[in-house]
């Protein structure tokens, strides 16, 4: 499992780093080189340096927009951070910072934060006043409740909540207005209640929870194009997934699944459905593949 959250969090910074033309903007890897840049210093990166505080002086770096500190021993945030209010990528992943400062809120330019395998027990409030935040990493620490402080924030696209503890979802979900990504897999989620989901959402993570029934609101979401419910305790779909008009791709592995609706043949956009480990007879599972002949079936 850590192995696989840790492939995540190089793969976030990855994606990060993308965004950032290296010639434009080099990364510099030494405080000193950055101090002594006779050009603004843009992008830094202190990955798996071994370290227990930033150097005081990183706060000079007034240009600084890209901040990697991750895989080092911080236990929290150093002050410093907060002096660069130009920043727009933060990644701290891959440390033992078990809060988020107040002070947060004053990096108001920030569109991708990553805090990825840390002791995060919770979200600071002040989370909300980030209100240009597109994206949004917590995977494995220790949170047992969504954040709230990401439901007041309605840019948000991108919200990764895996391996976590969480539990229970407040329904105000659909107040993110613009999410299109939400992954809550890995968590100890049982009762989703009748939670609404934004109308834009896409991708939906839900594997490996402990979930018995998938709320009808989930089957108003025509955009969705991507779920995850596998490795769970559904017992029954309704016919309500008639709804999902957009889905592409829905895996269904390792319920408890004895038979599927028919109104599933109306979703004509499915091209992969994964029914593994669910002890529905082959006689259904023939009649399902009559129903769906453009749908790739794995049971």
């Amino acid at each position: 499992m850590k192995k696989l959250l840790l492939f995540i969090s190089i793969l976030s910074i990855c994606q990060a780093k993308a965004q950032i033309d290296p010639v434009k903007y080099p990364t510099f890897t030494s405080i000193d080189e950055a101090l002594n840049s006779k050009k603004p210093v843009y992008s830094m990166s202190f990955r798996e340096k071994g370290l227990f505080n930033l150097p005081p002086q990183i706060s000079k770096l007034e240009s600084l927009f890209f901040l990697n500190i991750m895989g080092n021993k911080l236990e929290k945030m150093d002050q410093e951070i907060f002096a660069l209010t130009g920043l727009e990528i933060l990644n701290v992943n891959e440390n033992s910072i078990k809060y988020i400062p107040d002070d947060i809120g004053k990096l108001s330019k920030l569109n991708t934060f990553s805090m990825n395998l840390n002791g995060l027990t919770s979200i600071n409030p002040n989370v909300a006043k980030l209100q240009n935040l597109k994206a949004v990493h917590f995977d494995a620490n220790n949170l047992n409740v969504f954040p709230e402080a990401l439901m007041e924030i309605p840019a948000l696209e991108e919200i990764n909540l895996q391996g976590n503890q969480i539990s229970s979802i407040a329904d105000r979900l659909n107040k993110i207005k613009n999410l299109k990504f939400l992954n809550l897999s890995e968590n100890q989620i049982n009762d989703l209640g009748n939670l609404s989901f934004p109308k834009k959402i896409k991708y939906l993570e839900l594997q490996q929870n402990a979930i018995v029934k998938l709320p009808e609101n989930l089957f108003k979401a025509q955009n969705l194009e991507f779920l995850n419910v596998s490795n769970n305790h559904i017992e029954e779909i309704s016919p309500g997934i008639k709804g999902l008009k957009n889905i592409v791709s829905m895996n269904l592995a390792h319920n408890n699944l004895k038979d599927i609706p028919v109104e599933m043949g109306q979703l004509k956009k499915l091209k992969t459905l994964i029914l593994t480990g669910n002890p529905i007879e082959k006689t259904k599972i023939e009649r399902l593949k009559n129903l769906m002949p453009d749908t790739q079936i794995y049971f």
